[in-house]
């Protein structure tokens, strides 16, 4: 029993880890500098949050009190970012949380993270093209184009009293298609893919501001009354309980620099670039966030929001005035959800890469194209998995699955600092996390809080998505760990 206690939870030696990243990088090739890990922070930020989730949290949860929500959350990503940004600086390896995990607490903990991470980026990337695919279809149809019903929503429903149905639709066209071309961009390279999502960030950071800009003259502040409506009875609808499931909703929306964290064996100095990039976009985005939150509520009642493209719903309210900007808006929204797909594609793969390199799944999603140096095949299976989910499934069942895998994350980071600060004291830490253990365990703690207010079936759905990676581990892992071999 004490031996497969032991194996279960070995650790990857440190200094082994960073040898191995220093000396062959897996064929990984160091290409990215601090302004292009800031892009890809702002890209991968700044997208679903803004442009799909704001609407839907702000009519079925917290109303206009959705910014202190996005407070809350963004004061937890704070404290998260900075935990990461320690261990980014000190252990710069491809893997994000998982890598991190197997440094501090073992196989088994590793493995769990590693799998949660999947979760979070496969769901993150499917809800987002299905954000995408509902503001294409509205641009479209400003245009006069209209798709077929059956191309054009997702094949199943889930319905509030917890059935399936079918929706009649074949599958999200629009959605899979863009999995596809991302994937395609993806496939040139990590420098290739870095040029695209820098030109894409500034077009949508552009026409955020404008929103805002313009936007403001528009503001009902009517609308803005009750600023926290009141509790409907149930958990989660309106009042404090609502700004706290709210919170833990839209907490995907700064998913961004965790994915940043998992290019760092692709970055030229992770010592000191990767704080900055990490904390630098995190800060940026907070506070477009709360801005376009703020306008957006005051634009349009909150009861109205429930749809996929709420932006594009608040310019067509204000009339003619702003019918101008409105093909503008929904162009930014593409470009920018197109850039969080670009980079959610990009974590996703080089988590797979990074559990393939250690023996946990088939060896063949490690393997790296030689030319364009990025993980091929890890590459692929992001895709069909990402147009899978987006083709079939509903945006609000994939977007809980990801918060509560992204929460879960940011909560294992946090309290991983604070357990490697205490076992492995003498390593290099090129960026420390100040007033630790203090702000590591408070920013644990504001992860766990949200985690407990989200429902019930998203619970569920977690505990059904670890059963399935207990079986896949110990069915494949457990036999093919190179830590074991």
């Amino acid at each position: 029993m004490n031996n497969m206690t032991d194996r279960l939870f070995k650790k990857k030696d440190i200094a082994a880890m960073l040898h191995e990243a220093g000396t062959s990088n897996g064929g990984l090739k160091r290409t990215l500098s601090v302004g292009n890990l800031v892009t890809l922070g702002i890209g991968a930020i700044v997208g679903t949050g803004i442009f799909v989730i704001t609407g839907q949290a702000a009519a079925d949860y917290a109303g206009p009190a959705l910014t202190l929500s996005f407070l809350i959350s963004a004061l937890a990503c704070v404290l998260a970012g900075l935990c990461y940004a320690e261990f980014a600086a000190m252990i710069p390896v491809s893997g994000s949380v998982y890598s991190y995990s197997y440094a501090t607490m073992g196989e088994l903990p590793a493995w769990f993270i590693g799998w949660t991470l999947v979760l979070e980026y496969l769901f993150a990337c499917s809800s987002v093209a299905v954000g995408w695919s509902g503001y294409m279809l509205s641009l479209l149809n400003g245009w006069g184009i209209g798709l077929p019903a059956q191309l054009t929503q997702s094949t199943f429903e889930h319905l509030p009293d917890g059935q399936w149905v079918l929706t009649g639709s074949l599958i999200n066209f629009p959605a899979v298609f863009i999995v596809a071309l991302v994937s395609a961009f993806l496939l040139g390279g990590i420098k290739q893919s870095a040029f695209i999502n820098n030109i894409i960030v500034v077009v949508k950071v552009a026409v955020i501001l404008l929103f805002i800009g313009f936007g403001m003259s528009y503001i009902d502040t009517a609308n803005w009354h009750p600023y926290i409506p009141e509790n409907t009875g149930e958990y989660g609808r309106y009042g404090w309980s609502g700004i706290l499931r709210g919170a833990g909703v839209v907490f995907y929306a700064y998913l961004g620099f965790d994915a940043l964290s998992t290019a760092a064996q692709e970055t030229r100095n992770p010592q000191k670039d990767m704080p900055r990039g990490i904390l630098i976009s995190l800060l940026v985005c907070a506070v477009l966030y709360i801005l376009v939150t703020t306008v957006l509520t005051g634009m349009v009642n909150y009861k109205e929001l429930h749809v996929d493209a709420p932006i594009a719903l608040a310019i067509d309210s204000a009339g003619e005035a702003l019918a101008w900007l409105s093909p503008f808006i929904k162009l930014g929204a593409l470009a920018g959800l197109s850039s969080v797909i670009l980079v959610m594609m990009l974590g996703q793969s080089r988590i797979y890469y990074a559990i393939s390199k250690d023996g946990l799944i088939p060896p063949s999603l490690s393997k790296v194209n030689s030319k364009s140096g990025t993980p091929l095949n890890a590459t692929v299976l992001a895709f069909i998995l990402t147009a899978l989910f987006a083709g079939l499934f509903p945006l609000h069942v994939l977007t809980e699955l990801v918060s509560i895998g992204t929460l879960m994350a940011f909560a294992i980071v946090c309290l991983s600092i604070v357990v490697l600060r205490k076992t492995h004291p003498e390593l290099k830490r090129p960026f420390r996390v100040p007033f630790t253990p203090f702000l590591p365990l408070l920013g644990a703690a504001i992860c766990i809080l949200q985690m407990v207010s989200l429902p019930w079936n998203t619970w569920l759905r977690l505990i059904l998505w670890t059963a399935a990676g207990l079986v896949i581990y110990f069915g494949y892992g457990w036999r093919h760990s190179r830590l074991h071999r």
